[in-house]
């Protein structure tokens, strides 16, 4: 069963830039310029979806000199992946076992 804290990250990662941005640290720790390079946003707006993915724990910050490097971490997003892949074990059952309820 979800709870209200993958119901919040859910919401967190529905904002089409901030999925953008988690996919790119995905596959390399960035800075925001890099990010501001390869998603096109404005500085502004960019550091607001940065600090809303590092308030609900999807990314850490790693500062180097004057710039601010970002890494997605996996931990979370493994965890929330599980919760799907137990709603679709227990959904994949149900169809196989043909669990209904009646109706009355």
């Amino acid at each position: 069963m979800l709870t209200s804290v993958d119901t919040d990250l859910l919401r967190v990662l529905a904002d089409p830039l901030r999925l953008r941005i988690v996919t790119l640290l995905a596959g390399e720790t960035l800075c925001s310029t890099h990010l501001i390079e390869e998603t096109g946003a404005r500085q502004t707006n960019l550091s607001n979806h940065l600090k809303v993915l590092r308030e609900a724990g999807v990314v850490e910050t790693e500062p180097c000199g004057r710039f601010t490097y970002y890494r997605l971490r996996p931990d979370v997003i493994a965890s929330l992946a599980g919760r799907f892949a137990d709603l679709a074990e227990t959904a994949r059952a149900t169809a196989e076992n043909d669990v209904k309820r009646s109706c009355p």
